[in-house]
């Protein structure tokens, strides 16, 4: 997946909304929270997003995707898909989707309907 396809994809997902900060990483929000970043790593695309703790556990194990910088060390569920085979832009784009919806179901019931999502 490129950068392109990831903003595109992020894009199309219901109140979000995409930020450059962090030292020129595309950081997508929902809510005001983070649900995925796209960049980091220097030699090829670097994609970010929240996980589950049991998607979290096996993730971290398969080549070309790591427990996420900054995020991970302070004991957040965060995975960095960073390097080849890493994952299909189908499973990246279901675990981009996963990630958006675990952070709106931490939002407050009066956020969701602030922004027009499902209570």
């Amino acid at each position: 997946m490129t950068y392109e396809e990831f903003n595109a994809f992020c894009g199309t997902l219901p109140a979000t909304s995409h930020v450059v900060q962090w030292g020129g990483a595309d950081v997508w929000k929902v809510g005001g929270k983070v649900f995925a970043i796209g960049g980091w790593h220097q030699d090829r695309p670097a994609f970010t997003f929240k996980a589950s703790a049991l998607a979290y556990d096996i993730l971290k194990e398969q080549p070309g995707l790591r427990p996420a910088p900054y995020l991970a060390s302070r004991g957040l569920t965060w995975i960095q898909c960073y390097a080849g085979p890493g994952l299909t832009d189908e499973e990246l784009r279901a675990y981009l989707r996963r990630s958006y919806d675990l952070v709106v179901g931490g939002l407050t019931k009066r956020k969701r309907a602030e922004l027009g999502l499902k209570c």
